[in-house]
């Protein structure tokens, strides 16, 4: 029974001698810097900076209907830039009538990030259920709200005579 009281007490020693200094690395521990791009603001951090938000142009020329995927677009450039200068990890979205999207990207939202999550709450609606089909534009007022863009809408989408063409071609091919 000795050696057995022995043994215990060259476990307990052992446990006794441990340094709980790798429990605490643990919780120091912080995120990887790899999943967040350098320049890329919290929108957060940029109200209480007062740094101001530019949206790009581009969106307002896009003539994108809401319930099509982004990627039907023609100018597939365009979704690659920044939504907004400086670039930020996330914005929300709000449309006059009340609804509120969230667009996230922790290398910095780009256009086709705010599309996505536009498109995710209206890809079941058909064209006739929507009374303002087609993104008209996004407008920042700091006034309201620093920390969300106000979508704009309209009824229609300006003719692009480019979709047109290509739609010829494909019949003609057809007719061969």
């Amino acid at each position: 029974m000795s050696a057995e009281t022995a043994d215990l007490t060259k476990v307990d020693s052992a446990v006794s001698g441990l340094s709980s200094s790798p429990t605490e690395e643990k919780k120091i521990g912080h995120r990887r810097a790899s999943s967040s791009a350098a320049g890329v603001y919290n929108i957060n951090d940029l109200e209480k900076e007062g740094k101001e938000l530019q949206i790009a142009k581009e969106t307002q020329k896009l003539n994108w209907k809401l319930n099509t995927s982004p990627a039907t677009l023609d100018d597939k450039e365009v979704l690659k830039k920044f939504l907004t200068a400086p670039p930020v990890k996330k914005i929300d979205l709000h449309f006059p009538l009340g609804l509120e999207v969230t667009a996230r990207n922790l290398k910095g939202v780009t256009i086709k990030d705010a599309l996505d999550a536009i498109h995710k709450q209206f890809k079941k609606k058909a064209d006739d259920e929507l009374e303002l089909p087609v993104l008209a534009g996004f407008e920042w007022d700091k006034e309201e709200s620093w920390t969300r863009l106000i979508v704009h809408q309209k009824k229609e989408g300006a003719p692009s005579s480019g979709s047109g063409k290509k739609k010829d071609k494909k019949k003609e091919t057809y007719d061969d």
